[in-house]
């Protein structure tokens, strides 16, 4: 099993960071409009991606952190489910979101670290702050 941290800052609070990330509409639209579907409670079920990326979340800690257990579809059968760990840390300009992502199936882990920036870091930069990640 292989494990990755990865972290952007974001203009905005550690509150509208965390609300937009459990809700399944703005979720949607922080990642360029795939589908998500989030139940913001614990033990309550996740997707995003369009059915890509499914897990339950464990842990709320608002505004500070989420757990969610985490796999897509590219997982093999017989894996166990990854976990994803948000951790929200207020700065002087907004909200540095530190993603501790662990039992990412061997070989894929770089897969993963490469997808956090290009399919969630750099559209939530646009969403949040209207600009790109350049």
């Amino acid at each position: 099993m292989e494990s990755i941290e990865v972290a952007a800052e974001f203009k905005v609070s550690p509150k509208r960071l965390y609300e937009a990330w459990l809700d399944g509409k703005q979720h949607s639209a922080f990642t360029g409009g795939a589908e998500a579907s989030i139940e913001a409670r614990v033990g309550g079920e996740h997707t995003a991606w369009d059915g890509y990326i499914w897990g339950k979340t464990v842990t709320l800690e608002p505004h500070r952190r989420i757990v969610q257990t985490w796999r897509t579809s590219e997982f093999p059968e017989d894996s166990e489910d990854s976990q994803l760990e948000g951790l929200l840390e207020p700065t002087p300009g907004g909200t540095r979101l530190r993603l501790v992502h662990t039992r990412i199936p061997d070989g894929q882990g770089d897969r993963y670290r490469d997808g956090w920036d290009e399919n969630y870091f750099r559209p939530m930069r646009t969403y949040f702050e209207g600009k790109p990640l350049k």
